[in-house]
């Protein structure tokens, strides 16, 4: 009552409104100084005597200061907003899913982590996905394809998500008793998302990865909304101003100059000569996200010799492949291993201060991408002699509820990367081995060879040579409060 009162008299004191301001903090008065304190009459008696009196007869509180600060008077609409929210169990997520991700980030905002800069001083990224041959997004034939015992893939979805799916069919305006075959085309290529979004895709790695970018134009838009405190007492309207947030231009300009995605897909040429599917599902990607880059290595077979580029592309307007880049390689880039050789190619088309690995069966969730800001900050804080140059982040396997071995290995997942690598890196400072998705120095690793040494049959993996190029130099350090899903 009071702090509603208080809001109200921000605009124009009425006596109406002092009255029923003076009348709630009187009662809140009695209901402190009885039900609250304990309090011993004989002392101070004289005191308590002036108070009771002017209790009785209406003067205690009756010259109330209202607040002219434009900041208090913000604060209190956030007290006030608190206060009043009703919430209630039918609002909690009936997902499994939905609250184990509301669970770990609201216990992630109160670990030990540094405090974030607005995103124009924030430190500049890029993400980095390495990426051959595998499934981009999921045909219907490979949806509706019958296994040996008659189970396809959609139908298999279907089951192990079924709140999900009556949420597809709700958003799409479908039924549960409706085929399939039934739907249009647009209906159709909204199922292969859905369904590819549930599987080991490429579409659900570039989706996970632009939350960043979404991320990261929500909360420029709140910054330059106005000076003060953007989460000071947001009104019904002003929640749902924000909703337009991924249209303003200045959000999305700053989120591109801090943000970069790029995926290295290492034959996408040669899958467009071939007109293979991959390549147009890639095609497809690029002009979904208009913020996604895709290097390729480009063979020209010329009359004398073959000639080798390592190109990077978008998507125009048109929906066409876009040249950024073109790099004329000494020859062929394949002498190692493939995986490292496709990062490798590839990483010069990254920008900023850092660079995080993903791998291409790897997710990213929204709540986790607003903590990016705070991870970065990460490079600049007092970790002892020298800073870090490798941040660790956790994984967690969404696919461990699947079955018991899947479970089995989830556990052996946190045991092994959350629990075993982070003690090596801190407290003994002795982790060798980085994982995808860690956050890399990318100045430090770029002047060094790269985060891949690519020496074929030598380096079988190469993830363990960029963690002991960094653990010689600087150290490498882990941390809990950001997490990547893993298949």
């Amino acid at each position: 009552m009071v702090l509603q009162i208080l809001i109200a008299q921000k605009e124009k004191e009425k006596p109406e409104l002092e009255k029923g301001a003076i009348k709630a903090v009187q009662d809140l008065y009695d209901v402190v100084r009885h039900d609250v304190l304990s309090i011993n009459m004989r002392e101070n008696y004289e005191t308590w005597n002036l108070l009771s009196k002017a209790r009785t007869e209406g003067r205690l509180f009756a010259k109330l200061k209202w607040p002219k600060d434009r900041e208090l008077i913000e604060q209190i609409k956030r007290l006030y907003s608190l206060l009043t929210i009703k919430d209630s169990a039918s609002n909690v997520p009936k997902n499994l899913e939905a609250r184990r991700r509301l669970e770990f980030f609201t216990n992630s905002l109160f670990m030990d982590m540094p405090a974030a800069k607005p995103v124009r001083e924030m430190l500049s990224f890029s993400v980095f996905t390495p990426y051959y041959s595998e499934i981009v997004l999921y045909s219907m034939a490979e949806l509706t394809r019958k296994n040996e015992d008659g189970i396809s893939i959609l139908f298999y979805l279907q089951k192990i998500y079924p709140d999900e799916w009556k949420n597809f069919l709700a958003r799409i305006h479908r039924n549960e008793n409706e085929l399939e075959e039934d739907f249009d085309e647009k209906e159709i290529l909204e199922l292969r998302f859905w369904a590819s979004y549930r599987g080991q895709t490429l579409a659900r790695t570039v989706r996970g990865m632009m939350y960043y970018r979404k991320a990261l134009m929500l909360q420029s838009y709140l910054e330059g909304t106005a000076a003060g405190d953007m989460e000071a007492g947001l009104s019904a309207n002003d929640a749902s101003d924000t909703q337009g947030f991924d249209l303003s231009p200045e959000a999305r300009a700053m989120a591109d100059l801090k943000f970069t995605y790029v995926v290295t897909c290492q034959i996408y040429g040669k899958q467009k000569e071939d007109q293979k599917p991959e390549a147009t599902d890639i095609a497809m990607l690029m002009q979904r996200n208009e913020a996604l880059r895709v290097a390729f290595i480009d063979v020209v077979d010329g009359r004398a010799h073959t000639e080798y580029y390592s190109k990077l592309v978008k998507a125009d307007i048109n929906g066409k492949d876009k040249e950024i880049y073109s790099i004329k390689l000494p020859g062929n880039p394949k002498l190692g291993e493939g995986k490292p050789e496709n990062q490798n190619h590839a990483i010069v088309f990254t920008r900023g201060n850092a660079v995080q690995t993903i791998d291409m069966n790897q997710d990213n969730y929204f709540e986790e991408a607003l903590k990016m800001r705070n991870l970065l900050e990460e490079f600049h804080c007092d970790h002892g002699i020298r800073p870090p140059t490798i941040l660790g982040v956790r994984e967690h396997v969404f696919t461990g509820s699947v079955s018991s071995l899947a479970s089995f290995m989830s556990n052996q997942e946190t045991s092994f990367v959350t629990l075993g690598q982070r003690t090596l890196a801190n407290p003994l400072k002795i982790r060798m081995h980085y994982g995808h998705p860690d956050v890399f120095d990318r100045v430090f690793h770029i002047t060094r060879g790269g985060i891949s040494k690519a020496s074929r049959v030598i380096n079988i993996s190469e993830d363990i040579f960029a963690g002991m190029t960094s653990l010689f130099e600087r150290y490498n350090k882990g941390f809990v409060y950001v997490s990547i899903g893993n298949l």
